[in-house]
């Protein structure tokens, strides 16, 4: 006996009382199905070992691959880097492999460079990213890299730098929204107001369907008391397929403050159709806003009751609610909501005010003053909180 079969001894011939079906199913002679088991199957070609799934496990186990080798192979190399950043989110190893790429692209390869960048970014190593980022753009002048270079000085702190970078790139691609929108955001983050809204009226110039821009200038004319403007840029996104709950509250809102009634429940009721966890709460804040401008309290009441009951950490719909107890004369469930309003929003000032007044008017004078200080910390202008203060200071005199 050799210890394993031979090919053609204990097998059945195909023919020899067998139909098709059994014969296509049956081992094939000469193939590796009868062939000896050697060392070298028992293992996996270790160029690809790295590169298998488990059941239950990772994609790819990334400690097994070897970067060296697949720097070799560019087109593997490339898709597997993106991986690694963008789905395991693993920016060490990816170092590691750009690193070795570039080395093996003799770092003329502004790509690897980009990308080498992009993972020193993740791992907050700010300046390195920027050294690799204006290396990569003295290879190749490539707009993503110049995103890539102003969020790294709005990380650094330096504004004014990243909207240097985004208009001397403006000025080499003109006619590019995205440079365009990125400096629109730097200026409306320091408060450049004026600016941010021409940028972006320069951008609906170049792109009439820019959702960005549209959004913004809507409600900078509408924090800015122009409720009707707004809705004319809000209605221009339904006219281009945007259908977001965020959009209908939008119109609801800016419905309600140009006195448009009829329409703006209408709006917030498809708003509530379209509406997930995370802006149900709100929706129902806003809801009790209008319920409380057309003098409805208990429409208010019951939507504050449901905005707190789908976040039961939204500060300003507990403040509202305390207000609305108060009036039904309910002062220990007043006092309750602006202490739970109060401890879920420390940085806000209408709860501790509201509080303070409330124990004014009870005669807890002592504690009314240390709130009311609390709430000028908050907002030092506040000119009411102010006047209680004078009130308060001559009462303990």
């Amino acid at each position: 006996m050799s210890g394993f079969a031979r090919p053609g001894t204990n097998s059945a011939r195909p023919g020899s009382g067998m139909s098709v079906d059994q014969a296509m199913a049956s081992a094939r002679t000469g193939t590796a199905m009868n062939r000896p088991v050697t060392t070298s199957g028992r293992f996996v070609r270790l160029g690809t070992a790295s590169m298998m799934s488990e059941p239950g496990g990772a994609f790819i186990n990334l400690d097994k691959v070897n970067v060296s080798k697949y720097a070799e192979r560019p087109a593997m190399c490339r898709a597997l880097c993106d991986y690694i950043l963008y789905v395991e989110h693993v920016p060490k190893k990816a170092v590691e492999l750009c690193a070795a790429a570039t080395q093996k692209a003799s770092f003329k390869d502004w790509w690897w460079k980009a990308r080498l960048g992009k993972a020193y970014y993740q791992l907050g190593l700010y300046r390195e990213a920027e050294r690799q980022f204006l290396s990569s753009l003295k290879d190749q002048d490539m707009i993503v890299t110049h995103l890539e270079l102003g969020k790294i000085y709005m990380k650094l702190d330096q504004p004014n730098k990243a909207v240097d970078i985004y208009e001397a790139a403006s000025r080499a691609h003109p006619a590019e929204t995205l440079l365009l929108l990125a400096a629109a955001r730097v200026h409306d983050a320091v408060n450049s107001t004026d600016r941010s809204m021409a940028i972006y009226k320069e951008v609906l110039e170049i792109e009439a369907s820019s959702v960005e821009a549209v959004s913004c200038l809507a409600a900078h004319q509408f924090y800015s008391d122009q409720p009707e403007i707004a809705l004319r840029y809000y209605r221009r996104l339904l006219q281009m397929g945007v259908q977001t709950a965020e959009l209908w509250n939008n119109l609801g809102l800016c419905c309600f403050h140009s006195g448009q009634y009829d329409m703006c429940l209408t709006c917030f009721e498809r708003a509530l159709q379209l509406s997930q966890d995370d802006t149900t709460a709100d929706l129902w804040y806003n809801i009790s806003h209008l319920a409380i401008g057309i003098g409805d309290l208990g429409l208010a009441y019951q939507a504050l009751k449901i905005s707190v009951a789908a976040d039961n950490k939204h500060a300003h719909a507990y403040n509202n609610l305390a207000v609305l107890e108060l009036k039904k004369g309910n002062v220990d469930a007043a006092r309750s909501g602006f202490g739970q309003s109060r401890t879920l929003n420390p940085f806000a000032f209408e709860a501790p005010f509201n509080l303070s007044l409330l124990c004014f008017k009870l005669g807890e004078f002592q504690e009314s003053f240390e709130v009311v200080k609390r709430a000028l910390e908050c907002y030092p202008e506040h000119a009411e909180s102010k006047e209680l203060v004078k009130i308060l200071e001559q009462k303990f005199t």
